[in-house]
C-alpha cells in the first residue's frame, strides 16, 4: 500500500501515541537482560540440590520403568547410562553454582 509522504507520517505519529504509555517510558532503573556477573549475583537461586537432583532421578525412574515393562532391555541400559551422565552434569553446575554464590 502506498500512502503518501504525509500518509505514513500521520500512521506512525498514531501509532506512536499508541505504543507510547507510562510502561514503555524507559527509565533509569531499566537494565537489558544480560546474563552478567553484575546479573548473577543478583538472582539467587532458589531450587536446592537435593530438589533438582531428586526431580532427575524421578524422571529417570519414570521413563525406566516404562522401558522396563516393555521389556525393552537396550533402553533400560541407555536410560541407566544417561541418568548416571546427566547426574555427573548436574553436580558439576551445581558445584560451580555454590562457588559464585559463596563470592
Amino acid at each position: 500500500m502506498n500512502l503518501p509522504d504525509r500518509g505514513r507520517r500521520f500512521v506512525l505519529q498514531q501509532f506512536t501515541k499508541f505504543l507510547d504509555t507510562e510502561e514503555s517510558v524507559e527509565t533509569v532503573d531499566d537494565v537489558p537482560p544480560r546474563l552478567t556477573f553484575k546479573a548473577l549475583e543478583a538472582i539467587r537461586m532458589s531450587r536446592s540440590r537435593e530438589r533438582i537432583m531428586n526431580n532427575l532421578e524421578e524422571m529417570y525412574r519414570e521413563a525406566f520403568e516404562r522401558a522396563k515393562a516393555s521389556g525393552d532391555p537396550s533402553q533400560m541400559t541407555a536410560l541407566d547410562f544417561s541418568y548416571r551422565r546427566e547426574q555427573l552434569y548436574f553436580e558439576i553446575l551445581l558445584d560451580v553454582r555454590d562457588a559464585m554464590e559463596k563470592r
